[in-house]
């Protein structure tokens, strides 16, 4: 297609068959003052995807400032938002910060090291097909959009959803197949490898996860082949910039004077090789301050810079050459574990996990099921949340002066991981009919606080009683790669995550993998090496969820006595209105008179709960006897509400009566009601029949009252 826009360039399209849809990638329709733009077509889901490129590079930066936004807009769906007073797209959901995380991770490890341009991408849903998800289309959008900015990114970059129905693997699944799919597998790769990784799973195999990822990586291909193509044909003109990277001089300089200071001079435990380093550095900084003088200010940010990288080399020399981790501790070796459960008094369920110098408290808080969080995205129509996991974790965990304000994506993204990590074995509404909030705050970190986050909420959650189905523990694992040779490390502190080459996160059961999470540093790994490193999780998760049973072996068999107490009834669903009520006045008036709380699902399910027993078998009670159904047999106590020559009707249940005939008064000859029976009378009857018209015969023969 060719055809002129107002800004002068003609509109230029590729496509391509990807997964069983229609992918096209458009440029020149709109965003014409964007340093790139492309409009993303899969099927009726339409993604915009811009970047920005500023001209010169942020001095004094020591990180890439790049930024990756993904907006929902709810009009994509045809929707408008559900909150009463706010209707214009505001704050990004919970879910959006997690998607722009999602495409955000396997992009930024490929622009150069030292790259401080700064660059911002923006995904925009315009228009979403509902049969998938359009979180990937998403990824595409945003690389597509930064392989035609002309800048030094090493993309293209595509990716998939993954899931598991019937045996087969499937890509873009409805959310039918969703919710039958045993495992959701996101992976997002470049040619020759893999960048990023994120699971969540139902207890499935390592070897199971692995065949995900490189069926994954087989269809990404046409995407990223469409994007080649694109390129080719706009072939964007090459910005030039300049990469800050410390001086080769400066790094000499730095090298010389840490020699023999680094080492086993730094190999003890944390946190006294913590405090180790801290002296070092202000060692270093004075030495070069009194060599430099007044110029070393200037210098400061670039000396600092070759220090980290001598004390991320010498990690990595210690664990390549000597297979020595910086705290003295094997490959394979986990940092000494402890934990705690009960440890707050008036909480429903608390924890302590501590595994090194990282340590997470979890809290566990139940309410009654009307407390779940309501869903409103552009994607979840009265979607409700009713496992909830927050995570904290401000400045004093470690060691730093911060404002405290709301959490960043960072902590979304923990707590998500989290909480995805325990999603499969919560028990089922109808089985533990509560909401459930896991807040995990984080006391202490060097390194994988998200798998603490992991294993302390599990055991909260055991000691407020929550009957999971099996308990999860996590560990984060860590890789360095030496040429062709990966090192693979179980339990990393901070100092092997920010030397190494990816950090990836493990949770399960002892039947199988529940979560799993991996970033790359490097451009990208094969499939065999992310199988060799899920494989090597496996003990070290085994050894820490031992250690975590013989604090707590199972749930408590009885909640907190501070907790609700809650009971449910099924009933029939097209009584739920007798229990509402018109405008809402039965329900209200049980509440008001028995002060329990009553939820009610679409189901039929009905959940009452109180701080005592007494006001919920007050509530039932009156609940059960809006919705009983007549029982053939049952001997019930009615009024009698009309006389008839021929018999009388009489009032067993609210809305229900039934016909005690003449012949079925006494045991003998009755010659009229009125002998027996007067409207008001308050009298024992036992249902003998109901008709095919639903009618009700009753009897007040002494026989049958027996």
């Amino acid at each position: 297609m060719s055809t002129i826009n107002p800004s002068g360039k003609d509109i230029i399209s590729v496509s391509t068959d990807w997964c069983g849809k229609k992918l096209t990638l458009e440029v020149n329709r709109v965003g014409f003052r964007t340093s790139a733009s492309v409009l993303v077509s899969y099927g009726d889901t339409v993604v915009l995807g811009t970047a920005m490129v500023g001209n010169d590079p942020i001095s004094g930066m020591d990180y890439f400032p790049l930024s990756i936004d993904y907006e929902e807009k709810m009009y994509a769906a045809g929707k408008i938002s559900g909150s009463r007073f706010i209707k214009r797209e505001g704050r990004p959901s919970d879910e959006a910060i997690l998607i722009g995380r999602l495409i955000d991770r396997p992009i930024r490890p490929l622009f150069p090291k030292g790259y401080r341009q700064e660059v911002q991408v923006v995904a925009s849903v315009l228009s979403m097909d509902p049969s998938f998800r359009p979180d990937m289309i998403a990824m595409v959008a945003a690389s597509s959009a930064l392989m035609l900015t002309g800048t030094p990114f090493d993309g293209p970059v595509a990716g998939v959803r993954v899931g598991r129905v019937n045996g087969e693997f499937k890509a873009f699944l409805d959310a039918e197949q969703r919710n039958e799919s045993e495992l959701d597998l996101v992976v997002a790769g470049i040619e020759k490898g893999i960048t990023m990784v994120e699971a969540g799973t139902n207890e499935v195999s390592e070897d199971l996860v692995a065949e995900g990822l490189a069926w994954a990586h087989e269809m990404i291909q046409p995407a990223i082949k469409l994007q080649r193509e694109l390129e080719a044909k706009i072939a964007p003109e090459v910005r030039e910039y300049e990469l800050i990277l410390p001086n080769k001089d400066i790094q000499a300089e730095v090298d010389a004077w840490t020699d023999g200071k680094l080492g086993d001079a730094l190999r003890r435990p944390y946190p006294e090789r913590n405090t180790l380093i801290g002296s070092l550095t202000d060692d270093f900084h004075t030495a070069m301050e009194e060599k430099h003088g007044d110029d070393y200010v200037a210098l400061r940010v670039e000396y600092a810079e070759a220090f980290t990288n001598a004390l991320h080399k010498d990690v990595r020399n210690g664990i390549v050459k000597e297979g020595i981790r910086p705290d003295g501790r094997k490959l394979d070796e986990v940092r000494p574990l402890s934990s705690e459960v009960g440890v707050l008094p008036r909480t429903h369920g608390s924890s302590i996990f501590t595994r090194g110098v990282t340590q997470g408290m979890n809290i566990v808080t139940l309410a009654p099921l009307s407390y779940a969080q309501m869903v409103d995205t552009m994607e979840i129509t009265d979607g409700e949340r009713r496992y909830m996991h927050h995570y904290n974790a401000p400045g004093y965990t470690v060691g730093e002066v911060r404002r405290l304000g709301s959490p960043g994506r960072r902590e979304i993204g923990h707590g998500y991981l989290a909480e995805r990590a325990l999603m499969p074995v919560l028990p089922s509404e109808e089985d533990f009919p509560y909401t459930i909030r896991s807040v995990t705050e984080i006391m202490s970190q060097n390194g994988s606080t998200s798998m603490a986050a992991t294993c302390s909420s599990t055991l909260a959650l055991m000691d407020a009683g929550v009957p999971l189905k099996a308990p999860v523990s996590g560990i984060a694992m860590g890789l360095m790669m030496d040429g062709p040779k990966p090192y693979v490390l179980t339990d990393i502190a901070d100092a092997e995550d920010f030397a190494g080459d990816m950090d990836f996160k493990v949770t399960g059961t002892a039947n199988g993998i529940t979560c799993i999470q991996m970033d790359m540093k490097v451009h990208s790994l094969p499939v065999e090496v992310l199988r060799e490193a899920i494989q090597k999780a496996v003990p070290g998760r085994k050894h820490i969820l031992d250690h975590m049973l013989k604090t707590i072996k199972e749930p408590r068999k009885k909640l907190s006595p501070y907790a609700p107490r809650i009971e449910k009834i099924i009933i029939n669903p097209e009584k739920i209105g007798a229990i509402i009520g018109k405008g809402g006045e039965t329900i209200n008036k049980i509440t008001s008179e028995t002060g329990a709380e009553i939820d009610i699902k679409d189901s039929g399910l009905v959940t009452v709960s109180a701080v005592n027993t007494e006001a919920i078998e007050k509530a039932i009670i009156w609940i059960k006897s809006l919705v009983e159904e007549p029982e053939v047999g049952k001997i019930y106590e009615g009024k009698v509400v009309k006389i008839m020559d021929f018999g009388a009707f009489i009032n067993i249940m609210p809305g229900i009566d039934g016909m005690c005939h003449i012949s079925a008064m006494a045991d003998g000859r009755v010659e009229k009601v009125t002998d027996v029976v007067k409207e008001g009378d308050i009298i024992r009857v036992r249902l003998v029949t109901i008709d095919e018209r639903g009618r009700l015969s009753l009897s007040m023969k002494p026989g049958d009252l027996e």
